[in-house]
C-alpha cells in the first residue's frame, strides 16, 4: 500500500526507483532527457513483424464477447478511421510497445481518445467534465495516453475535412495543454494541485473558448440524460400479483428483454455489489426495490461485452437504472510487460475498473461497484447519469485546437493523482520540441489507422467479414 514520501538530500521525494535519491523530481525528470530525448517521441516504428492485422485485431478482440453482436460491433468501427481506433486500443497498444518511454508509469485511461471526455452528474446533480470510459485502465506509460489523443483528434479532423496542418495543430495544442497543465500542478502546494482546475475554470485555462457554444449544448442535453427519461422511454407499466410495476420494452438489437433465469443472476449479483459500494450509500440504495433487467449493447469498442440495465423503483415509482457491465481484462495488459510495465494481478476486473476510474476522476459517480454474474467480472455505475460528450468528428475545424487544448488539460490532471506533476512536469520542459514530436507521431499514426480502417473495409466488402451497419 502506498506510504508517505521520505525527505532526501535533495530535499524531495524521489519516486520509487526513479533515481538517485539527492535528485528532486522535478531534476529526475529532466535527466530523463537524456535518456529518452523528447524529439524521439515522433518515431513511429514500422509494422513489426507479426503484427496482426485489422480484420484480425478485430476478430482476436471479439473473442468471448456475445457472438451474435459481432457484426454490429464491426459495422460501427467501420465507419470511419476514427470509429476504428476507438474499438482498437490492443492494436495500437501493439504498435505502441515499440515507440519510446521515459519509465515514468501513471493509472493510465488506456483508451484516451477524444470521444472518450464527456460531463456527467456528481453526487449533487451538478454537472462535472472529465475521462469517461476506463474499460481498458492500468498503471502504465502515460505517454502513451497522451499518443493516442493525439492521434484521435487528427482522424477526428480529416473526418470534418480539415487538412492535416489544422489536425496536427490540434495534437500539438493537446500536448501543450498537457506540458502546461502538469507545470502548473507541479508548482502547487500538493492539496491544492489535487483538487485543481475547477472545471468552471476549464475552459479559460485550456483556452478553448470557442468550444463555449458548442458545451453549452451538450450540457443542456446532458442535464435531460436521467434514469426518468430514460425508463419512460425504455419502459412499460404493468399489473400483476404483486401489484402495480414497470418493465422494459423490447428494442432489438439495442435493447431486449431476458430470460428469467439471466434476469434473477443479475438481480442477485447486486447483493454482492453492495459490499463494494461506500456504506454512506447504502441507506439511498436500500430505499429501491428491483423491477426488471434488460440486455443493453452499448458503445462502439464494448459492443458484444455483456452489459445489462437495472431498473430500480422507489416507494413513489420513481426510477433509478443501474448499469451491470461485463468488465473483461484490459487489451494492454499483454503489452504493457513488453514496454517495461510487469502489470500486478488485476483480481476482479470490475474493481479494477472501478478503481482506476476513482484514481483518475477528481469527482466519480457515487455508486460505482462491482460484482460477479455467472463467473464474470462486471462493473456496476448509474445508467444515464446527465452524461453527455462533445463528438470531436463534428467539430470545426476552427474548434478542433480547442477541444484538444481542453482534452490534454483533462488528460494531464488525471494522470497527476497517481504521477508526480514534477516528475513529467521536468520531464516535458518549457519548450515545445514534445508537442512538436507528438503531432509528428500523431499524423503518422493517422496514416497506419487510416489502412487498417481500409483493409477492414475490404474484408467486409468481400464477405469475410460480417458487418451490420447503422445500429
Amino acid at each position: 500500500m502506498p506510504g508517505f514520501a521520505r525527505r532526501t538530500g535533495g530535499g524531495g521525494a524521489a519516486p520509487s526507483g526513479a533515481g538517485p535519491l539527492a535528485q528532486s523530481p522535478k531534476q529526475w525528470g529532466k535527466a530523463l532527457r537524456g535518456r529518452v530525448p523528447r524529439a524521439a517521441h515522433e518515431l513511429l516504428p514500422p509494422v513489426a513483424v507479426g503484427r496482426p492485422g485489422a480484420v484480425a485485431a478485430v476478430e482476436e478482440s471479439s473473442r468471448g464477447r456475445v457472438p451474435g453482436l459481432t457484426p454490429i460491433r464491426v459495422g460501427r468501427m467501420a465507419a470511419s478511421p476514427f470509429a476504428f481506433l476507438r474499438g482498437s486500443a490492443g492494436l495500437m497498444a501493439h504498435d505502441l510497445v515499440g515507440t519510446p518511454v521515459t519509465g515514468v508509469s501513471a493509472q493510465i485511461c488506456g483508451d484516451a481518445h477524444a470521444a472518450n471526455f464527456g460531463l456527467y452528474g456528481d453526487a449533487r446533480g451538478r454537472l462535472v467534465i472529465d475521462l469517461n470510459d476506463f474499460d481498458e485502465t492500468a498503471v502504465g506509460p502515460w505517454e502513451w495516453d497522451v499518443k493516442r489523443l493525439a492521434v484521435s483528434l487528427v482522424l477526428a479532423g480529416r473526418e470534418v475535412g480539415a487538412d492535416d496542418t489544422v489536425c496536427a495543430a490540434a495534437a500539438f495544442d493537446a500536448m501543450g495543454a498537457y506540458r502546461r497543465t502538469m507545470r502548473l500542478l507541479a508548482k502547487l502546494p500538493a492539496l491544492d494541485a489535487w483538487n485543481a482546475i475547477a472545471d468552471e475554470e476549464l475552459v479559460s485555462h485550456a483556452d478553448a473558448r470557442d468550444l463555449l457554444g458548442t458545451l453549452e449544448r451538450v450540457s443542456a442535453k446532458a442535464r435531460n440524460n436521467t434514469s426518468a427519461r430514460f425508463a419512460a422511454k425504455s419502459t412499460e407499466p404493468y399489473q400483476d400479483a404483486l401489484g402495480p410495476g414497470r418493465r422494459f420494452v423490447d428494442a432489438p438489437p439495442v435493447l431486449r428483454r431476458v430470460s428469467d433465469a439471466e434476469a434473477s443472476a443479475v438481480a442477485a449479483s447486486l447483493a454482492e455489489y453492495l459490499g463494494t459500494v461506500a456504506e454512506d450509500r447504502l441507506p439511498l440504495l436500500a430505499r429501491y426495490e428491483i423491477h426488471d433487467v434488460a440486455f443493453r449493447v452499448v458503445g462502439t469498442g464494448s459492443v458484444g461485452t455483456r452489459s445489462y440495465v437495472v431498473l430500480l423503483l422507489d416507494h413513489r415509482g420513481e426510477p433509478l437504472v443501474l448499469q451491470v457491465k461485463e468488465a473483461r481484462a484490459s487489451a494492454l495488459l499483454p503489452h504493457l510487460a513488453a514496454a517495461g510495465f510487469p502489470a500486478a494481478s488485476a483480481g476482479h476486473e470490475g474493481r479494477r475498473v472501478v478503481l482506476g476510474q476513482k484514481r483518475m476522476q477528481v469527482v466519480s459517480d457515487m455508486l460505482l461497484g462491482w460484482t460477479t454474474v455467472a463467473g464474470r467480472p462486471f462493473q456496476v455505475r448509474q445508467f444515464r447519469n446527465r452524461k453527455g460528450s462533445v463528438d470531436p468528428a463534428a467539430l470545426t475545424p476552427a474548434q478542433l485546437d480547442d477541444y484538444g487544448r481542453m482534452t490534454g488539460a483533462l488528460l494531464a490532471r488525471a494522470h497527476a493523482h497517481s504521477a508526480d506533476p514534477r516528475l513529467i512536469a521536468g520531464y516535458c520542459g518549457r519548450g515545445e520540441e514534445l508537442d512538436t514530436a507528438l503531432a509528428r507521431f500523431a499524423v503518422r499514426y493517422a496514416d497506419r489507422t487510416e489502412a487498417d480502417h481500409a483493409e477492414l473495409l475490404r474484408a467486409i466488402a468481400t464477405g469475410r467479414t460480417a458487418a451490420e451497419t447503422g445500429v
